[in-house]
């Protein structure tokens, strides 16, 4: 009766749900075992299904692995520009990723750690975080004096910005992040302040 059940709840998923789900399940299995370390049915089993079901969606583990990257991304990306639009640039960073952090935080730290770790994935994370320098250097152009030390500059957010969040996932507590948003946005205006010389607001 029960495994109807299942299979039942299971129909209610649309192509597009179902992959997600997957996707949130490979990010756990991934995060726990590494990539050589997972196998597909570890991945089945993280998602709640059989390994038939996965391969419907995925052909290969590669292609599962280089999908949580880009499913990672490509949320942060949505978060960023619905911020941006509604509260202006100001403080979005710190927001954004702790959003998709909280939402997905085995992908999170897959795209942010591991993957660079990772021989298969180290480049395609490298180029992802390429991206997100890019927009900082965008953000930043007009806040740093010195344009030789703007591509600095970006890279010293990125990095802040990231292993700020990767660290607050594991030591901080999750009914405290609004504080977190706050003093992270304001150590990040402290920083930009610094290197322009005037004062920024947030």
């Amino acid at each position: 009766m029960s495994s109807v059940g299942t299979g039942e709840r299971r129909q209610l998923l649309s192509r597009t749900e179902r992959r997600e789900s997957i996707l949130v399940g490979a990010a756990q299995a991934f995060a726990r075992s590494g990539f050589s370390g997972t196998s597909m049915e570890d991945i089945a089993e993280a998602s709640g299904i059989t390994k038939l079901i996965v391969y419907r969606h995925f052909e290969s583990k590669e292609e599962l692995y280089r999908g949580v990257l880009e499913r990672v991304f490509e949320r942060t990306a949505e978060v960023f520009l619905e911020g941006v639009e509604s509260q202006g640039p100001a403080g979005i960073g710190v927001t954004t990723l702790l959003t998709v952090a909280r939402e997905n935080p085995d992908g999170f730290q897959l795209l942010w750690r591991h993957a660079a770790r990772e021989i298969g994935f180290a480049e395609y994370a490298r180029e992802l975080r390429a991206h997100a320098v890019n927009a900082a250097t965008t953000l930043l152009k007009d806040f740093v004096v010195d344009q030789d030390l703007l591509r600095w500059a970006a890279e010293t957010v990125v990095s802040f910005l990231v292993e700020a969040i990767l660290n607050w996932l594991e030591f901080g507590d999750a009914g405290r992040d609004d504080q977190f948003v706050e003093m992270s946005t304001l150590s990040l205006q402290a920083m930009v302040a610094a290197w322009s010389g005037r004062k920024v607001t947030g």
